[in-house]
């Protein structure tokens, strides 16, 4: 381990699928106590990015460093050892298990022999020592005894993201890989989480955060990577208002979609210390600009047809 060196870091990273290139030359790094949030539209290149970090593809070129020693994954559980955790979209959890077995999960704790030889759980310790890991992070949810099955959808969450970040907590703080992790939640539920991940962060724990929730990536997020077709077009600061001051590029496909935001925000500005979403009204107004005055909203006779008029109660 070198100090002063990032968590995670990748140099010039190419994936190719045959004469796909996926990623195009990325350079990528978190620090320990960081949250870096990876914006994109979809085929922008961000699962490809993050199953490298995890182990779950090698990339054709590039080198991966951990707290800057070089690293090569041949599977994610090469990655589980030198401390990087993904937490999937899906969640991965055992539902009709409590919450105590999720939480440890492949690490589970034996029973003492002879039972421990056929391996029968301990579940009291388990439950004593997963309430002390949450607690350790501050994470409050249902008793430990509690089938996920019965848990809300915020609170799966929390759980799938503190069983990860209790595995990369301790001496040397590992990086924490997050896919999604509000997709599917409301309002509260995604505070819930949010506040979570802050609370990770501020503990040390390197967070890489893909989202299209652009409001969560500038809530919680110190830096902001934007990728776009397998290369990367952005790395900037975030968590600050006025901070996404993307310049347009000229593309045929248009701005908004070339920075992966969606089509119908138009350009994102910040003039004044203050994040703007300009709509593109353009063709509205065309529209209304057509319209004859004295017209708008009624329709001439010949819009509504020549049809008779059927009374109210006759035939």
């Amino acid at each position: 381990m070198t100090d002063g060196a990032p968590a995670l870091e990748l140099s010039r990273i190419d994936m190719h699928y045959g004469y796909v290139r996926a990623l195009d030359e990325i350079d990528f790094r978190v620090a320990n106590g960081e949250v870096v949030a990876l914006l994109g539209d979809n085929g922008a290149g961000k699962s490809t990015l993050l199953k490298v970090m995890s182990g779950a593809h090698r990339p054709t070129a590039g080198t991966i460093k951990v707290h800057g020693r070089e690293v090569e994954f041949h599977s994610p559980s090469d990655a589980t050892q030198a401390g990087i955790q993904m937490v999937y979209q899906d969640l991965a959890l055992v539902e009709p298990q409590d919450i105590a077995t999720n939480l440890a999960l492949g690490r589970e704790i034996l029973r003492k022999p002879p039972l421990g030889w056929l391996g029968f759980v301990d579940k009291k310790a388990q439950r004593k020592r997963s309430q002390a890991e949450l607690d350790r992070l501050g994470v409050r949810t249902a008793a430990m005894t509690r089938p996920v099955e019965m848990l809300s959808g915020g609170q799966r969450q929390v759980v799938a993201l503190a069983r990860s970040a209790t595995r990369v907590s301790g001496e040397r703080n590992g990086v924490l890989l997050l896919d999604e992790p509000t997709a599917a939640l409301g309002y509260e539920q995604t505070k819930q989480v949010e506040a979570l991940i802050v609370r990770m962060a501020s503990q040390g724990i390197a967070c890489v955060l893909v989202t299209h929730n652009l409001q969560l990536a500038m809530e919680v997020s110190t830096r902001i990577v934007v990728l776009n077709r397998g290369r990367k077009y952005a790395d900037i600061p975030g968590g600050e208002p006025g901070v996404l001051h993307l310049l347009p590029r000229p593309d045929r496909d248009g701005f908004g979609r070339e920075l992966g935001v969606p089509a119908g925000m138009g350009r994102l500005r910040a003039d004044h210390g203050q994040t703007h979403r300009a709509p593109d009204l353009r063709r509205r107004a065309d529209q209304l600009a057509r319209r004859q005055p004295g017209r708008a909203g009624a329709a001439s006779k010949s819009d509504r047809g020549d049809r008779p008029r059927r009374r109210l109660g006759g035939r």
